[in-house]
């Protein structure tokens, strides 16, 4: 299976946010899953032994629980394949954070001033 094939599950895209923020057991990720989507947890072992055999998570027992983290073998390759396509995104990105940075620029240079700037004593915002 292809990467984005496996990434293109919004469930196993979920899982992996889950497990990218730490080492997660199978009953954990099974619970959000299944309060988030309502699916089954044989359905959620299924979602999570397609990460598995496709090179995205690792399993490692611990007693009687599993213990499920990403494994970066797939997003790696995923990344590789993507990088001929990033010039085509990055002079974009680069140009949007320069006009962001002119922008914190030039109210600083304002004085702060801006409809998200609150004043201290009122804490209204001033317009």
């Amino acid at each position: 299976m292809h990467a984005f094939d496996v990434l293109g599950d919004p469930i196993r895209r979920r899982i992996l946010e889950l497990l990218a923020d730490g080492e997660r057991s199978s009953g954990a990720v099974t619970e959000v899953i299944r309060a988030e989507f309502g699916v089954s947890q044989p359905a959620v072992s299924q979602h999570l032994k397609v990460l598995r055999d496709n090179g995205f998570a690792t399993v490692r027992p611990d007693g009687a629980r599993r213990l499920y983290s990403v494994d970066n073998t797939a997003l790696r390759e995923a990344d590789a394949w993507l990088s001929r396509f990033r010039r085509y995104w990055t002079p974009h990105l680069a140009a949007m954070a320069t006009e962001v940075a002119r922008g914190k620029r030039r109210r600083r240079l304002a004085g702060g001033a801006g409809p998200d700037t609150q004043t201290e004593t009122e804490g209204e915002t001033d317009d």
